[in-house]
């Protein structure tokens, strides 16, 4: 079964906090990652993390923010409005990324993401 990382897991994985393994075995591949999330990755990079940055990247399919994830996107974003919920664009985006292809989405961030149709799994994962 696939997944799609969240940037929080990309970011504890670069910072060396590997506490989901379950989530990097085999059993989950391929792992993918939104094009949001890249952008997010190369946005917080700090000195020095470029060669580590696209070792890490590299093992990950990226996908496409095109016009089926940018419909869903909207429809979120201007559903939750009319709630008077606020959510980032960018967690939205990242969240279509995952609905459209079926598959679940591994983040620390569960609460930004309160889409019903939309599997989180919870990074770090609980402990078993």
């Amino acid at each position: 079964m696939s997944l799609v990382v969240d940037t929080s897991v990309v970011i504890d994985l670069l910072r060396g906090h590997d506490d989901g393994r379950r989530f990097l075995e085999p059993s989950w591949e391929p792992l993918m990652i939104s094009a949001i999330t890249v952008h997010e990755v190369y946005a917080g990079m700090r000195l020095g993390e470029e060669e580590m940055t696209e070792t890490m990247l590299a093992g990950f399919v990226s996908l496409p923010f095109d016009s089926e994830e940018a419909r869903l996107t909207g429809s979120w974003w201007n559903e939750y409005r009319q709630q008077g919920i606020t959510l980032d664009l960018r967690d939205l985006a990242i969240a279509a990324a995952a609905v459209v292809r079926g598959v679940p989405l591994v983040t620390g961030n569960a609460k930004d993401f309160p889409m019903p149709e939309l599997h989180v799994e919870q990074w770090p994962p609980p402990p078993v």
